[in-house]
């Protein structure tokens, strides 16, 4: 058996709101590598929502996010929770979605008071028993293509953490492959002597990523296997393993696991949004919600600032610097 992971951010750009990047990674059989899972899984998943019942979209986050209806997080709901089905605790609460997939965050989250994860019920737009149906069909997707979940992790980034490692970095992109490189460990560490391939949506126009990844991994060799626009790959490897990864383009459209990081980013983020925005709106009533992109996250702050001051929060937790 080999891993084939993925790795996606979702709210690099915002102001307000957390920065999530996550992995997803699969036990996939040998023969079974260079396949695309999606045909693997089919006809159970696909890229698109499809009217099937039991069908499970598994694509870019942002096709399958609608911020404008009320049910705007029901496909990451069904695709997230439904790989989540069976895997652990039960998962009914952000606060234990966050036990499950993001577990170095729940300490962190508690210096936010507009973060209280445990008072947001899941699932929001589906029934629990749409959830669990989704997660026996995918179930049973996996049994009969020989897949098994190996790890869904992310790494929650709140204000005050990311303008922490910003000032440290003076640079967005360097940030966020330091978060991103947390993640590529954890993977090299679960892989053990497996073969292990991992795809990472490629962080903007960057195409070397060498000296980056020996910083990451010093003790191993590398070897480059392509760097050009669309695409950069290496090898890396010591005494007892080998890994491939691969910093591409629109990852979420050629590579389901890049696809699932994606939508957990996505689905993670939106969480914290909902509670921010509620907790904003119990201080200052009538208050406009916002997504916390930069014109709208700045106009939002500026509705708040009063509030802010008047309750004594550092800025610097709530607002990003860049």
């Amino acid at each position: 058996m080999a891993i084939i992971a993925g790795i996606d951010e979702a709210g690099l750009g915002p102001v307000l709101g957390p920065l999530v990047v996550s992995a997803s990674a699969f036990w996939v059989p040998d023969e079974a590598v260079g396949m695309s899972m999606w045909r693997l899984l089919s006809p159970t998943v696909s890229k698109k929502v499809s009217k099937r019942r039991l069908s499970v979209a598994i694509g870019d986050s942002k096709r399958l996010y609608s911020g404008r209806r009320d049910n705007a997080l029901q496909h990451l709901e069904r695709g997230v929770l439904g790989f989540l089905t069976g895997r652990g605790p039960k998962v009914d609460t952000l606060g234990a979605l966050l036990a499950a997939v993001a577990p170095d965050a729940v300490p962190l989250v508690s210096r936010y008071s507009w973060y209280a994860p445990d008072d947001l019920s899941l699932p929001t737009c589906l029934t629990a028993t749409d959830v669990a149906l989704g997660g026996n069909a995918l179930s049973v997707a996996m049994a009969r293509a020989g897949v098994k979940v190996a790890l869904l992790r992310s790494q929650v980034v709140c204000a005050g953490e990311f303008n922490r490692l910003l000032s440290a970095t003076r640079n967005k992109s360097t940030t966020l492959f330091d978060i991103t490189s947390r993640l590529l460990v954890h993977l090299w560490r679960i892989a053990g002597a497996s073969p292990v391939r991992i795809y990472v949506d490629r962080h903007g126009s960057r195409i070397r990523y060498l000296p980056a990844l020996q910083r990451v991994f010093p003790t191993c060799q590398f070897k480059i296997l392509d760097e050009n626009e669309n695409l950069s790959a290496y090898r890396l490897s010591d005494a007892d393993r080998t890994a491939e990864l691969v910093f591409t383009k629109g990852g979420e459209d050629k590579h389901l696991p890049v696809a699932l990081a994606s939508m957990l980013s996505k689905y993670l983020r939106e969480l914290f949004m909902i509670l921010l925005n509620r907790f904003w709106a119990s201080i200052v009533p009538g208050i406009k919600p916002t997504a916390g992109y930069y014109v709208d996250g700045r106009r939002f702050f500026g509705d708040i600032s009063p509030a802010v001051r008047n309750l004594g929060i550092d800025k610097g937790l709530l607002y990003r610097s860049r």
